[in-house]
């Protein structure tokens, strides 16, 4: 994004990239252009934490910089680059500490590369960086509180283990790996370096156990959503059928390195959607 303010939701969103763009486009006009709002703050954000070119010190400015807007944008005042935020505030009720949370989580990754952290680190991690996304996205889906936060504690770490999981890869390639230390030490990994973790064959045993976290995630969110809570709820159930699916698929081909990057198959979320929408 430019320096220069931005007032409106862009034109050309990030998410019509991602594969859930075709569950967001079942959203009502404004639900719509607030995920996709959000979705652009993430991807911001995220893309600042992940710049490998730029030294930590600016990186920090800029993730500072976003806390300084969203102030000013709480505040009501001259909101600069978070101005594309006010109107999904403003409408939905968007919490300022949620925001937080999710610059909180990309700060983790300025400050130091994450490196094999504790089961409850990582999911502090998670809880910045996924579940909070949710607890924005509950609001404007129009979910009451307390489903809507369990909902967005259980499929926000559910999605974000999943990632690890398929990123096992790229994030060595540039000094990370999430996977905890206590799985680690269930495989018999003694780590040192990222690729050399990334590259024992042992990683199969680490991250099953991660993945069996994950699914007991997908299995509290699955059932939530089964008591179909009030709300605009076919992007969650489609990202909760989707992402499931996708771990299903990475534990039958394994994780015993080389590994193959398992994706999202397009033309089966469409076909969800389109489940969804008939079933309700």
């Amino acid at each position: 994004m430019s320096d220069s303010a931005v007032n409106t939701v862009p034109a050309a969103p990030a998410a019509a990239r991602s594969s859930f763009y075709a569950g967001m486009r079942v959203l009502p006009k404004a639900e719509r252009e607030a995920m996709y709002a959000v979705y652009d703050f993430c991807r911001i954000v995220d893309d600042i934490a992940d710049d490998q070119q730029g030294d930590r010190a600016a990186r920090r400015m800029q993730l500072d910089r976003w806390r300084r807007d969203l102030d000013a944008l709480y505040a009501g005042g001259d909101a600069g680059q978070a101005a594309f935020l006010a109107e999904p505030v403003r409408r939905f009720a968007l919490e300022r500490a949620d925001f937080e949370a999710v610059i909180d989580g990309m700060a983790t990754d300025v400050d130091h590369d994450v490196r094999w952290p504790t089961e409850a680190e990582l999911d502090l991690y998670c809880d910045r960086v996924a579940s909070a996304v949710g607890r924005l996205s509950v609001h404007i889906f129009g979910m009451e509180r307390e489903p809507g936060v369990v909902l967005a504690h259980h499929l926000g770490r559910a999605l974000q283990l999943t990632n690890i999981l398929r990123d096992i890869d790229e994030d060595a390639a540039i000094g990370r790996v999430y996977i905890p230390a206590e799985a680690l030490a269930e495989a018999g990994i003694v780590p040192e370096t990222p690729l050399q973790v990334a590259a024992d064959p042992r990683m199969d045993v680490a991250a099953r156990r991660v993945a069996a976290r994950a699914h007991r995630h997908y299995r509290e969110a699955a059932a939530l959503l089964a008591t179909r809570p009030k709300g605009h709820l076919i992007a969650p159930r489609l990202m909760e059928h989707a992402y499931a699916g996708v771990l299903r698929r990475m534990e039958r081909v394994g994780w015993a390195p080389p590994r193959r990057r398992v994706r999202t198959n397009k033309l089966a979320v469409i076909w969800t959607v389109l489940r969804l929408l008939v079933t309700g």
